[in-house]
């Protein structure tokens, strides 16, 4: 069964979702990557995110061909450049995002991190491109709890999501981040949940994960999934990977305590603040 988060607009999104990055840098991959999106789709992981950073563009390209003919099946999310991120140029930035993707409105339109352009001027022509029709929910990426609290200060109540680095090597946003999002009802979108796939070369991840009968990456990206109100987004450029993640959203570690209870003590939860990461 696949899990589901509710934003605060209303709008339900599957847990797992299929991330971007990386993708559209190869072109001998590309047709490969795309039918990995489309076979994602079919699924069930109708949640796809991307960014104008990716691939310069080229990442939104590939999703535009991936998701044609079938646009009103996805919830397509993308990202804009803290520099693009002013009155004038965010409405240039998303538009061209648009053009790149072929579509006519974003359903979740995100400030990659914050920059130098003030917080309450994003606020401001993200309300104006909802306005206009050309984006449905607006958040952020990459913002930590103060951040957040100064996002609330300029305006941003409105804010859908955070997108933020999170995974069982990650674990600082728990301390403080975490329970703020949890507070106000904001989901928290994890990217690299498998840490680019470094979990899944650990030794003792292996070992527990062999005992439920998944892969080390299985075992990493179900413990996100198993976080309420989060949403992941590991990138998937094969079918069979694709099939591996739908795999992993069907375990409920709440059924098997002792994994979970040893996840904890090879992956210990953080007992301070830790300054957010990124990659």
């Amino acid at each position: 069964m696949m899990r589901n988060v509710t934003f605060p607009s209303g709008d339900i999104v599957p847990a797992l979702g299929q991330g971007t990055w990386k993708m559209a840098e190869l072109p001998a991959r590309r047709a490969v990557e795309i039918a990995a999106l489309r076979h994602g789709i079919e699924r069930g992981l109708t949640l796809i995110d991307t960014a104008e950073m990716y691939a310069d563009g080229g990442a939104e390209e590939l999703v535009a061909e991936a998701i044609a003919g079938q646009r009103d099946k996805v919830y397509l999310v993308s990202k804009a450049y803290p520099w693009n991120a002013s009155a004038t140029g965010l409405a240039r930035a998303c538009e061209a995002s648009l053009r790149r993707l072929g579509t006519d409105r974003l359903d979740l339109y995100l400030l990659h991190w914050r920059g130098e352009v003030p917080l309450a001027e994003t606020v401001a022509a993200m309300e104006k491109l909802c306005a206009r029709g050309l984006i449905r929910n607006w958040g952020v990426s990459n913002l930590d709890e103060e951040d957040m609290e100064d996002l609330i200060a300029a305006g941003g109540t409105r804010c859908a999501a955070n997108q933020v680095l999170y995974n069982l090597t990650r674990r600082g946003p728990e301390f403080d981040l975490l329970p703020w999002l949890e507070g106000r009802g904001i989901p928290l979108m994890a990217y690299s949940p498998i840490e680019q796939g470094r979990l899944a070369a650990h030794r003792e991840l292996a070992d527990l994960a062999a005992g439920l009968e998944l892969s080390p990456a299985q075992l990493a990206l179900a413990w996100v999934l198993n976080r309420p109100g989060t949403v992941a987004i590991p990138k998937a450029a094969s079918l069979a990977h694709v099939e591996a993640n739908v795999a992993a959203a069907g375990l409920d570690l709440t059924l098997h305590e002792e994994v979970a209870l040893a996840l904890d003590r090879l992956f210990p939860e953080p007992t301070r603040r830790v300054p957010l990461e990124m990659i």
